[in-house]
């Protein structure tokens, strides 16, 4: 191409020249892709790649937008309108200040007492610089009490003037109504409020008391009168008293027995004795309320009254030595009651107080009966056969119709379509197995493995699946405790034990490496340093025997000029950053293989030029059988 640098000068041998540093001449493409959607660009740069001025801005435009003023346009700024007028019962709404005080009421009928000390409540409303009076109440006090003065506006003189929240103050008297009251003390925020109107408070004083109620609230005198023991003071001193006992009576060792709990109850007013029945909800049982009726009960009797009869022989004190008392019934002992043992385990804690005043039993524990359940049958699962996941087979022995076991389904959403592939070599005595590779595919939704051997041509072995999609357990791993393989576990030189088969990882794709950059916690420091060791021997150049071993082989060196001739032709083509992620959706078992009807349809897809002679070449050497393509080579041929 001839330009000419100076302009004005004719186009005339001598004036002109040929710059021989322009080696691409063709136009600048204007259509591409973006987010799937097809999009105009506007081309910045000619044939040649000088640069068009028209689709920029003139230095003129530029000067112009920059001492552009918004003011010359949309004129001068509105002011701020004024703060809006708020009422004194909008501000100072729910504004309570409140004020402890008292007066004093003359007692002029009572011999006991002179004068009254009325404590009250005194509160200011702010809103509507209101009054109220109120006094607290007190239970059976004689006196009405409340509310004393209702809510309003309170008069402070004859002149009509009324009381402000100025005028009040601690350690002042206000009347109101012909009463003298004494403020002696406010809340918290009472004092605030007032500080922060400038206001200086009194020093705070103590509430008086009221004399009467001081002299109530002192013990009355006790008359104390030396008397023998009957059972009339016996009644009048432990009137409405009574022990509470918790017992049981395991009568388990007959047959049909069982463990029934009672409630014991002793009066001490006349040491009788009363047995109450504890029922449980839906136990079955007639709702009787009482085992024993309240009665005194004999615990030795005499010879004679032991041959009589019980069940018609009218105990009286000629027939019992002893009776049963208070200090027989101790938590922890049992006692034989109508021929029924009961185990007393617990008592109230009024007991308690009595026991340890009147018999100086200071520590009666509970004790507990409640029967123990037996620890529970440990479920022991028969040993592992070997078909499917262990888990999977462990459910046909926790339910009659086995459910599948729980999935982590967050998990399967986050990592939906994530597959890690490694290339991997056989570890075998073998020389026929030291040339076989093989792709692991580790699926992060579900944890699962898979390996794909690629078809080899006349190596006499057939390619395909070489592996389902299943969990794969370490070695050292245990039948009842398994421990899969994880993420962490796949690296560059790291072994993997499948199924007594050893593998050796030799390489990843580069969507490990950004997962591993992106998940560095999940790895050890040996897998993150493999990883930097293969970047830089991919940064390193190719070492002389490998270019050496390449050109042994014809057809790999057909190839890859083949691919390097397409990437130069097609190097502008706007599929090549999708095309590779299109080919590895449809390829779910990541075994670098598509049938051709679906890779036909990826490529019309994504406008590849499937009818240009080179392309189809490629197609025909990248082909495996009748119905599959390795789709790896030819995506090779459209990356940089």
């Amino acid at each position: 191409m001839v330009s000419n640098p100076v302009h004005g000068l004719p186009l005339l041998p001598g004036t002109s020249f040929k710059d021989f540093t322009k080696t691409a001449f063709h136009r600048s493409q204007t259509l591409g892709y973006r987010n799937g959607y097809a999009i105009v660009r506007r081309p910045t740069v000619g044939i040649g790649g000088d640069h068009l001025q028209f689709n920029q801005l003139s230095q003129a435009e530029l000067d112009e937008l920059a001492n552009k003023a918004p003011v010359l346009t949309y004129g001068q700024p509105k002011q701020a309108p004024p703060a809006d007028f708020i009422p004194a019962h909008v501000a100072f709404d729910k504004k309570v200040l409140k004020f402890d005080a008292y007066f004093q009421e003359d007692v002029p009928m009572s011999p006991e007492e002179h004068y009254r000390i009325r404590q009250v409540n005194i509160y200011y409303y702010l809103e509507d610089d209101s009054m109220s009076v109120i006094e607290p109440v007190v239970e059976n006090s004689g006196i009405p009490q409340g509310k004393l003065i209702k809510r309003q506006r309170l008069a402070k003189n004859d002149r009509g003037d009324h009381y402000h929240w100025k005028d009040l103050n601690r350690g002042i008297n206000i009347t109101i109504y012909g009463k003298t009251f004494r403020i002696v003390d406010c809340d918290r925020f009472t004092q605030v409020f007032l500080e922060s109107q400038g206001i200086e408070l009194n020093p705070p004083e103590k509430m008086a008391l009221d004399p009467y109620t001081e002299l109530r609230k002192q013990p009355l005198r006790k008359y104390v009168t030396p008397s023998d023991f009957d059972q009339l003071k016996q009644f009048l001193t432990f009137d409405k008293q009574v022990l509470r006992f918790y017992a049981i009576w395991d009568d388990t060792d007959s047959m049909y027995g069982e463990c029934r709990t009672y409630i014991i109850h002793y009066y001490l007013m006349d040491d009788s004795v009363e047995i109450r029945e504890v029922h449980e909800r839906n136990d079955g049982r007639d709702p009787f309320p009482l085992l024993m009726n309240r009665q005194r009960m004999p615990k030795v009797l005499v010879e004679n009254a032991k041959n009589f009869p019980q069940c018609v022989l009218e105990i009286s004190d000629q027939e019992v030595l002893e009776w049963y008392t208070a200090k027989d019934f101790i938590v922890g002992k049992s006692l034989t009651i109508l021929g029924r043992t009961f185990f007393i385990y617990d008592c109230d804690p009024f007991t308690r107080r009595y026991y340890k005043e009147k018999f100086g039993i200071a520590d009666l524990p509970r004790i507990d009966v409640s029967k123990q359940e037996p620890p529970p049958v440990k479920q022991e699962l028969p040993p592992y056969n070997g078909y499917g996941l262990v888990e999977d087979s462990a459910q046909n022995c926790f339910a009659l119709i086995p459910k599948p076991p729980k999935k982590d389904i967050i998990k399967m959403l986050v990592n939906d379509n994530k597959v890690l592939r490694y290339l991997a070599a056989l570890e075998s005595p073998i020389p026929e197995d030291k040339d076989r590779r093989f792709v692991f595919s580790y699926f992060l939704a579900t944890d699962m493995i898979s390996i794909f051997e690629p078809p080899v041509r006349n190596s006499g072995i057939i390619g395909g699946k070489y592996l389902g999609r299943t969990k794969v357990v370490k070695p050292y791993s245990t039948v009842d405790n398994p421990i899969y393989y994880g993420p962490g576990d796949f690296f560059i030189g790291a072994v993997i034990e499948v199924f007594g088969h050893r593998f050796i990882i030799l390489d990843t794709d580069e969507y490990v490496l950004k997962y591993m950059e992106s998940n560095a916690a999940q790895y050890s420091p040996e897998a993150l340093a493999s990883i930097q060791n293969r970047v830089r021997k991919r940064e390193a150049p190719a070492p002389e025997s490998e270019s050496k071993q390449t050109e042994k082989d014809p057809g790999v060196q057909e190839l890859e000029a083949l691919i390097d001739t397409i990437q130069k032709q097609l190097k502008d083509h706007s599929c090549k950053d999708n095309i590779r992620e299109a080919f590895q959706i449809c390829d779910k078992e990541a075994s670098g293989y598509v049938d051709r009807e679906m890779f036909f349809k990826i490529c019309e897809s994504l406008n590849i030029p499937i009818d240009d002679s080179l392309v189809k070449e490629l197609i025909r050497m990248c082909s495996h059988g009748e119905g599959k393509i390795n789709y790896y080579n030819f995506v090779r041929a459209f990356s940089n």
